[in-house]
């Protein structure tokens, strides 16, 4: 899907001036879970900690963009569970990475399901990894003239910073200025 067919997030086209956000969902899970303690649902012991840290940090987000214009498109984008182009290519492809743990794996799909209810576009696709589809909308994008920010800590998406692209990570801040 081209940005210019429809937009990532709310389903307009992506248009000069437009301000995109673009959020690595994937990553940031991660961050969630290994930042907070061990938090379950009362009623069934589900692990939620993940899903509680990512939606404070979607939150703090939305309601704290400090000198960035609001997003006019938003979409948080997520790694695809399954084997990858890459992983095709390369059988060794993030070989030494160990597994999701155990209690985080249930979490997966609470997350997607909280940034629905954000009412927030949930993207993945398969074959994909987010940083991928991240790159692809970015350029797309900031073709169409919008100004991009792209929300992660991967600093190898530092390399799409440019006139129109800036980079945000809640830790380090926000680098690039269009």
């Amino acid at each position: 899907m081209a940005l210019s067919e429809k937009a990532p997030a709310a389903g307009k086209a992506v248009a000069r001036g437009d301000h995109v956000y673009l959020i690595d969902g994937s990553g940031y899970i991660f961050r969630a879970y290994h930042a907070l303690p061990p938090l379950t649902r009362p009623s069934d012991g589900l692990p939620v900690g993940a899903v509680h840290g990512f939606c404070a940090m979607l939150w703090k987000l939305l309601r704290e963009t400090g000198e960035l214009a609001p997003p006019t498109h938003l979409a948080v984008i997520f790694d695809y569970s399954a084997k990858t182009f890459r992983s095709d290519l390369f059988d060794g492809y993030k070989a030494n990475r160990p597994e999701p743990p155990g209690d985080l794996i249930p979490q997966f799909p609470l997350v997607r399901d909280a940034v629905r209810a954000f009412n927030v576009a949930c993207i993945e696709k398969e074959g994909y990894e987010a940083d991928d589809l991240i790159a692809t909308y970015a350029e797309q994008a900031a073709k169409l003239g919008a100004e991009v920010l792209i929300v992660s800590s991967d600093k190898d998406l530092m390399q799409l910073v440019g006139p129109l692209v800036r980079f945000y990570d809640f830790e380090s801040g926000l680098k690039g200025k269009p």
